[in-house]
């Protein structure tokens, strides 16, 4: 089934999308619309087109997914009022989703409290840390981010830094977490700026951190349009310093938004995503990666993205814990999700336990850098 953006949109109002003789019901609650489009668009794109695909294929042992989905438009509010909706009224089994950190913080409370398994698809350590038994998620977190890039500048002789931060949830805390993390690897941050989602102009920071003595390098966490604001006020200045900036804007998108000029030689830590098509041969990752880019871009006409592959592994590994567990009981799901080893997907090789509900180490980051318009790897 071809979903074009119109219909996308009319599915999601009517929060649900029914296959014939439908027999397992997953839930989800996604920014589709609002500022965080730029997640929950692709996001539930890909739900829609993995459902139709198993569907088409015989399902799950023999039953068919019922996806009941909803768009939060990012307002945590709305995101637990449809977590709460999905396990009351629509009486799904599991559900994928939280876009941002601060929705996947209110359907994770619900999710916790009427034990369904849930898997976010937001960046924040807290999600994860410490474990709540049925909580996982896909993204790799913002403190992994920061250890990322604090390698890359260890590498590069980088010791002292500046940093502007997003206020938003997903700002402040890989900022918080950056700055924890620097000091292990010889960072030190002499200035710290931030700016809210409603600035359009980040040049009065930028130029603070300009004319600090000692910078060798900036680093910016945030996602949204602020690190394109921030990108293009750092070429008006002529600040001629590596720019670092976070997995959160890790897409075609960014560089658009940024502008091909302005973003030459931006670094940030992102996923197998971006450099499908220079992947080696042998990559463990490149036959998942190059499967959901080609059905993806196919179904859709337009570029695949991060956070589309973000949902693309929740819900492999949402199904294939629904397999192994040979039930639609939530907790038997949920053991199954924890039991996970090994499985490959477009963000990393998932391998939870425990103590583990991310299931990914730092080697499944690859350190990126924008080169001619293009994604180039520089691990």
């Amino acid at each position: 089934m071809k979903v074009t953006n119109t219909a996308l949109a009319t599915l999601m109002v009517l929060g649900t999308v029914t296959g014939a003789a439908a027999d397992i019901k997953l839930g989800a609650s996604l920014s589709a619309s609002g500022p965080a489009a730029f997640l929950g668009d692709p996001e539930a794109k890909t739900l829609y087109m993995l459902v139709d695909d198993l569907n088409a294929k015989g399902g799950i042992n023999g039953e068919k997914i019922e996806l009941v989905i909803y768009d939060d438009g990012g307002d945590p509010n709305k995101a637990r009022t449809f977590a709460t909706r999905l396990v009351e009224d629509d009486e799904v089994v599991a559900i994928i989703g939280g876009s941002t950190t601060g929705t996947t913080m209110s359907i994770l409370s619900v999710a916790e409290d009427e034990g369904i398994p849930f898997i976010s698809l937001a960046g924040a350590i807290q999600i994860i840390d410490p474990v709540r038994e049925y909580v996982f998620k896909t993204p790799h977190t913002d403190r992994m981010a920061c250890e990322k890039i604090f390698t890359d500048m260890q590498n590069n002789g980088i010791t002292n830094i500046g940093m502007i931060s997003g206020t938003g949830g997903f700002g402040a805390s890989m900022e918080a977490q950056c700055v924890e993390v620097a000091g292990n690897y010889g960072v030190e941050i002499l200035v710290q700026e931030t700016y809210s989602r409603q600035d359009a102009d980040m040049t009065p920071q930028l130029t603070k951190i300009k004319s600090t003595e000692g910078v060798e390098a900036v680093l910016n966490p945030g996602f949204g349009q602020g690190p394109a604001i921030v990108t293009r006020n750092y070429a008006q200045l002529g600040i001629d310093l590596p720019l670092y900036q976070s997995h959160g804007v890790a897409s075609d998108g960014f560089i658009e938004l940024a502008g091909k000029e302005a973003a030459e030689g931006v670094r940030l830590p992102g996923t197998a995503l971006l450099i499908a098509d220079i992947m080696e041969e042998g990559d463990p990752q490149k036959e998942v990666v190059i499967a959901y880019k080609a059905a993806y871009e196919e179904e859709y006409g337009e570029a695949v993205s991060t956070f589309g592959g973000y949902a693309h592994d929740a819900f492999r590994l949402m199904t294939d814990a629904m397999t192994r567990a040979g039930s639609s009981d939530p907790s038997a799901i949920r053991d199954a999700l924890e039991a996970t080893s090994g499985l490959v997907g477009t963000t990393g090789t998932y391998t939870f336990s425990p103590n583990d509900h991310l299931g990914l180490d730092l080697s499944a980051f690859r350190m990126l850098e924008i080169r001619d318009g293009k994604w180039t790897s520089i691990d």
